[in-house]
């Protein structure tokens, strides 16, 4: 029986809900560049807007800023990755790191960088446990760690949340590249763990989070809300200038602010060239390397100890920068350089409590609505491509990504303001769709595509029907990659702060915005209430997902084969 036609529009469906918002944004962006945006008094083009931008004093420093970290967080997250991989693949503790992959991919960046800042500065947790026994400081120093003008504090905020990403795209490689035969050949002729995989294995994963990588770098070079709590102020990376000119009570400056928007695209889009010819680089250098024979099996003594210390310091840092948003939100009196505080209290969250009732359930209601239709269209998109209708456009899922935000969604806002759709849940929520679908989608690619068929063509030699196949059989036995695709969809639009910022127009605000419009106050006491909020609503839904399937399924053993 043929499979209706229907199915074979589904993919546009999809990518036409990821392309169209991304190049509107475009066009949005490039005519007020030129000076052209009617509502604004833009009639005719001009070039003020760019003598404007390009005349602005801190313009090479931002651009110097946002290239230097985006490309060093990319190559310290990517190089990590692959280290920890090649280093513990196949091993007890890499199960282990696998697991952990979850909760962090869980964590809204905003509220990873929090606790990162709440750690490392100069009245944190780390220079309070050696003060003042090793350092004599019995008041905070006067040192710039967060915030600091190399951009330093950026680069680590983002290595800790880019690390766990890279992991889960290049699991998802290693199930279609025969990892761990390869390795097992290449110590049987005496390699070391490390060298083995490294020269069998990566020439075939490298290609597969090629896009995942790019993404990675387009976000690392843009990225707003942890530039504003842990980047350089003065000047800050150009993607918060642009953001700083975009939001300004003069209009006119949304002008400047498109053409800045221009500036960031051309400038993510010549390093993702660069990238790419030093990958060729790369590779040309690798392909005389593995011809050369070398072994490196002492080079094991010093790489796999390395990668566990990476590990366990984005592990670590994670861990005790979330412990310490928790102590923070309920902390009265704390003096530096004690430990702990000397009194806690719920004063800090009686006092917001005004606030986060409608505000929390605002960001959970677009991050359902969003996380729901994104579903639905993954779902829809995979088994379109199980029935024969798969399309290689469908690589057009990363253009969400790898288009940086500030880039398009200045564009994207005007179109809204003129058509009076910003400010409203709905255009938010929207809006969000087109970042949760990408997450959502390769989260369940991979289990989707790895069910084994022969329990549909079982349920087919019964006399069921490819409609009751889907729905009382596969999507059952898929409950659990369903659940934490959905919980990672979900965690996706939680952590929206631009995209928020701009469609809700002030009108719409979520826990994320909330949270990173505090990052200026200082205040540690609210940051902490806010960021333990943003922190908590994705862990719950994770901890739904890990748990719902345990409690559907107790007494069907046999379901536990997904």
């Amino acid at each position: 029986m043929h499979p209706p036609r229907g199915w074979s529009l589904v993919p546009w469906v999809s990518i036409a809900v990821l392309a169209l918002p991304v190049l509107a944004g475009l066009a949005g962006v490039i005519a007020p560049a030129f000076g052209y945006m009617p509502a604004l008094g833009g009639h005719a083009v001009t070039l003020d807007a760019w003598r404007a931008t390009l005349g602005w004093p801190g313009l090479p420093a931002a651009i110097r800023l946002s290239v230097v970290t985006g490309v060093t967080a990319t190559a310290l997250s990517l190089t990590l990755t692959i280290l920890i991989v090649a280093a513990w693949q196949g091993t007890r503790s890499f199960t282990w790191v696998t697991r952990a992959l979850a909760p962090l991919l869980a964590l809204p960046h905003a509220a990873a960088a929090f606790g990162l800042a709440f750690l490392i500065a100069p009245s944190g947790w780390m220079a309070r446990a050696v003060s003042p026994a090793l350092t004599g400081w019995d008041r905070p120093p006067d040192l710039l760690i967060v915030n600091d003008p190399w951009g330093l504090a950026l680069v680590a905020g983002l290595v800790i949340k880019e690390v766990p990403f890279l992991l889960l795209m290049t699991l998802a490689a290693l199930g279609q590249s025969d990892s761990l035969r390869s390795q097992l050949v290449a110590r049987s002729l005496g390699y070391g763990r490390v060298t083995g995989w490294l020269k069998t294995v990566l020439p075939r994963v490298y290609p597969q989070i090629r896009l995942p990588v790019y993404a990675v770098l387009a976000y690392s070079m843009s990225v707003v809300d942890v530039a504003l709590i842990l980047g350089p102020t003065r000047p800050p990376t150009l993607a918060v200038q642009i953001l700083d000119w975009m939001t300004r009570p003069d209009l006119s400056m949304r002008f400047q602010a498109a053409a800045g928007a221009v500036v960031q695209l051309a400038l993510v889009l010549g390093v993702l060239g660069l990238w790419r010819l030093g990958e060729h680089g790369v590779a040309r250098w690798g392909r005389v390397w593995v011809a050369n024979g070398g072994r490196g099996v002492l080079a094991d003594h010093s790489l796999r100890p390395l990668a566990a210390m990476g590990a366990l310091l984005i592990g670590g840092a994670v861990a005790l920068g979330l412990a310490g948003l928790v102590v923070w939100s309920f902390t009265t009196m704390w003096r530096f350089p004690d430990l702990l505080p000397q009194a806690f209290g719920l004063r800090n969250w009686t006092g917001q409590m005004g606030s986060l009732g409608p505000i929390t359930r605002d960001t959970g209601l677009i991050a359902l609505g969003a996380t729901a239709i994104a579903m639905a269209l993954s779902v829809s998109v995979l088994e379109a491509e199980a029935r024969g209708h798969k399309t290689h456009a469908i690589a057009l899922i990363y253009l969400p990504l790898i288009a940086p935000q500030i880039a398009f969604l200045p564009g994207l806002a005007s179109f809204a303001l003129t058509l009076g759709l910003d400010g409203s849940r709905v255009a938010v929520m929207a809006l969000h769709l087109v970042f949760v679908l990408p997450y959502v989608y390769l989260s369940l690619a991979d289990p989707w595509r790895a069910w084994d068929a022969r329990a549909g063509l079982s349920a087919q030699a019964l006399g069921a029907g490819p409609w009751r196949v889907l729905w009382a059989v596969r999507l059952p036995m898929l409950a659990r990659p369903l659940l934490i695709a959905f919980a990672v969809g979900f965690a996706t639009s939680v952590a929206q702060y631009l995209p928020t910022l701009l469609i809700g127009a002030g009108r719409v605000t979520t826990v994320t915005t909330e949270a990173v419009a505090l990052a200026s106050s200082g205040n540690r006491r609210l940051i902490g209430v806010w960021a333990v909020v943003q922190m908590a609503l994705p862990m719950v839904v994770f901890a739904l997902a890990l748990v719902l399937p345990a409690l559907l399924f107790r007494r069907r053993q046999g379901m536990r084969i997904t």
